[in-house]
């Protein structure tokens, strides 16, 4: 009995050393990354390729950046994060959760007004939103969705904010707010110009100029309780790269010059 039992003690060790081995395997060709719902299709696209190129699988976790934000706040484990604005990006790195110098901005974007196809809406400039005729003007709320506060600042800027506001209507990521477009619930939407690339239910009425509102930035980095440092380092410089930035173009986004 005494032999078995060794033996049996034996076995299950080395059974346990070969579930870790192979725990211990595949995590290290996995990489978690939490990035902006604008970005969704772009990387997707991206994250394809690398993932062929290097072996590893890349999981993605899209939301509204601030949403993203708290999430990894709370404990949530992801590798990378790309934001749709650095305000995300600050607070994490004042929390002490960010790898050191490991940022990257790689992107620009623009807001711009659309409405559905169907509707005869002429825009020249915002002011015209005040008239009665538009009642519901969807944009992501300013307070989870950056391009939410992009178009509060927009609206602030042009002094239309709280004159506008008994008709906004809030969507839960930018996503979201082009949705109540397309479906037809709102009149009109404050999106990303990237955005207008995903269907062609919308028309742009008006591009919105770039003085009324923060520069539109995405920046990745690196977290600091990430096991994967080094598998996300290569990650952030392949979306530096031609291939990367074709796509991103390809999807509506300007891609920042590597300093």
């Amino acid at each position: 009995m005494p032999r078995i039992f060794k033996l049996i003690t034996v076995l299950c060790l080395l059974f346990s050393f070969i579930l870790l081995s192979g725990c211990t395997e595949r995590q290290q060709n996995e990489l978690s990354v939490f990035a902006a719902i604008s970005l969704t299709d772009a990387l997707t696209e991206i994250g394809e390729a690398f993932a062929a190129e290097n072996e590893v699988k890349v999981y993605y976790n899209f939301a509204a950046s601030t949403t993203l934000q708290r999430q990894l706040e709370k404990g949530a484990s992801g590798d990378v994060f790309i934001s749709a604005s650095p305000r995300q990006v600050v607070a994490l790195e004042t929390h002490g959760l960010l790898e050191a110098e490991s940022r990257q901005d790689l992107l620009t974007n623009r807001l711009v007004l659309v409405c559905n196809k169907t509707a005869e809406i002429a825009v020249e400039t915002l002011t015209h939103l005040t008239v009665p005729e538009i009642s519901r003007i969807a944009i992501g709320h300013p307070d989870i969705v950056p391009a939410g506060t992009y178009a509060k600042e927009a609206l602030t800027h042009f002094g239309l904010w709280d004159t506008l506001h008994p008709k906004l209507i809030f969507g839960t990521d930018v996503r979201a707010t082009l949705a109540y477009v397309t479906a037809g619930n709102v009149d009109m939407a404050i999106v990303y110009k990237t955005d207008t690339t995903l269907t062609n239910r919308i028309n742009v009425l008006y591009q919105l100029p770039p003085e009324a509102y923060t520069p539109i930035i995405y920046p990745a980095v690196i977290m600091k309780d990430s096991s994967q440092k080094q598998l996300a380092r290569r990650f952030i410089i392949y979306l530096q790269s031609m291939r990367s930035g074709e796509i991103f173009e390809k999807h509506g986004f300007t891609v920042l010059e590597l300093k």
